[in-house]
């Protein structure tokens, strides 16, 4: 693949994304999670669910697509749920576990903040399961633990941290011109 292009998402899309979204779930939760649980996950109802998302705001959810527009990569952000100190979040960042770690992951979170920036909010945080190694992205690209919670999830308490950005304008000046997205 020679080209991957960044952006928003169409309800055609909800498929690809679905079943992204069950692939990474059990790739990156395997002995985190319940194994039941991760067995049970199903794409046709994730499906249902981001077809659902896209409808109600599509630039809220952005896909990193290949050739033939294979999706790689997508996430989604909107207003904050609950911690008030930051008006954004990003509720959801997956990449293909064949596609990590060449800079999609970035790209797509990238993209994200300048959704949530555009929307008039200029902070963000992000939770994820402590468990979970590609959380060390988060800092990598200057989020700051924030605050922490546990969960109980599967049938089991897991605990979960929060990466916090309190200037996404302030970050996004310093992103470099190959971040930006493919279309708006």
């Amino acid at each position: 693949m020679d080209h991957i292009a960044i952006r928003s998402a169409r309800p055609e899309d909800a498929r690809g994304i679905a079943k992204l979204d069950v692939e990474t779930w059990r790739a990156t939760y395997a002995g985190v999670l319940d194994t039941s649980y991760l067995v049970g996950l199903s794409a046709r109802r994730r499906e249902l669910g981001w077809h659902n998302v896209i409808l109600r705001e599509p630039r809220d959810v952005r896909v990193a697509v290949g050739d033939g527009e294979a999706i790689l990569g997508f996430g989604s952000c909107g207003p904050n749920r609950g911690d008030r100190r930051f008006a954004g979040e990003v509720f959801t960042l997956y990449v293909a576990p064949d596609w990590q770690n060449q800079g999609i992951g970035r790209r797509l979170l990238i993209a994200l903040f300048r959704r949530l920036v555009a929307a008039g909010r200029p902070s963000a945080i992000v939770w994820v399961l402590r468990d979970n190694p590609s959380r060390f992205f988060y800092e990598r690209l200057g989020g700051r633990q924030v605050t922490y919670k546990t969960l109980a999830f599967a049938g089991s308490a897991v605990e979960a941290v929060a990466y916090g950005w309190g200037d996404l304008p302030g970050f996004l000046a310093t992103a470099s011109s190959e971040d930006r997205e493919s279309e708006p």
